[in-house]
């Protein structure tokens, strides 16, 4: 007689204990993102409908007409919650990326610490550009060409930003920005750094790349309002597209073009 041996069927091994903590710190991590995007969106959008109704909620500190200390200091934190919550995002894909990398690394220790100081460095560089965006939205209040609603009081300043942001679009200095956005793996594998201490510098370093790829697009807020909820949507989800969508590189360029047509069109109005 003829005798079949049936195969056993195969059983995946259980996760080992390394495994189980490095999947427990990318939800750690996701979450964590999720919430710091979540909270700056709670902040913005109160105050700005404050900002553009009764303005005597969220936002009834901003009406003030001198700069003092506290009040530079409230614009500051102002900014740096706003770029939390349009960066963060477009961020996301590249914190998660070196979440993963750190988990196929060998004796990945403090995976969620590092992870979480890769992105407290993303952010500090966005930090440095709130401290800029400050200075600069002080002196253009100095000169008059801010109103109290942060907006620009004349088009001139509104088009020599969208003019700046156009050409800027068209620079190898931005092509290559944004290449490194849109494809981090291999500037973090081969700048990759041990520790905490590692994992800060180098997010520090993507965050930089981060700023130079965006910071002419953020200063176009100066021109239709730094809590106007329609330009941060705008340029929240544009720089989403820009970084992520398959085209995104094509659109900056288009962009460019379509930023610098507006221009002329508000010198001709």
């Amino acid at each position: 007689a003829r005798t079949v041996e049936l195969a056993e069927p195969q059983m995946e091994s259980p996760p080992t204990a390394l495994e189980r903590v490095l999947l427990r710190a990318r939800l750690q991590v996701g979450v964590g993102l999720l919430g710091a995007v979540a909270l700056s969106w709670l902040y913005l959008v109160p105050v700005a409908r404050d900002m553009y109704g009764a303005m005597n909620g969220p936002s009834a500190w901003m009406m003030q007409a001198e700069w003092d200390a506290r009040y530079a200091l409230l614009i500051f934190l102002m900014w740096a919650v706003m770029m939390v919550g349009m960066m963060l995002p477009s961020a996301a894909p590249a914190i998660l990326l070196y979440a993963r990398v750190l988990k196929n690394s060998p004796g990945a220790a403090q995976p969620v610490a590092r992870t979480y100081a890769f992105t407290s460095g993303y952010l500090l560089a966005w930090t440095a550009f709130s401290a800029a965006a400050t200075l600069l939205q002080w002196a253009l209040t100095r000169l008059d060409w801010l109103s109290p609603m942060m907006e620009s009081r004349t088009p001139l300043l509104a088009a020599v930003l969208l003019a700046a942001a156009g050409i800027y679009q068209w620079t190898p200095f931005k092509r290559a920005c944004l290449a490194h956005c849109r494809s981090p793996l291999e500037f973090v594998t081969r700048r990759w750094k041990s520790g905490v201490a590692g994992a800060l510098s180098l997010g520090t370093q993507h965050g930089l790349y981060c700023v130079g790829c965006c910071w002419a697009l953020m200063l176009l807020l100066l021109a239709g309002g730094v809590m106007n909820l329609d330009w941060v949507g705008a340029i929240t989800v544009f720089v989403l597209l820009e970084k992520l969508a398959p085209r995104g590189a094509q659109g900056g360029r288009l962009s460019g073009a379509l930023l610098l047509a507006g221009a002329a069109l508000l010198l001709i109005r």
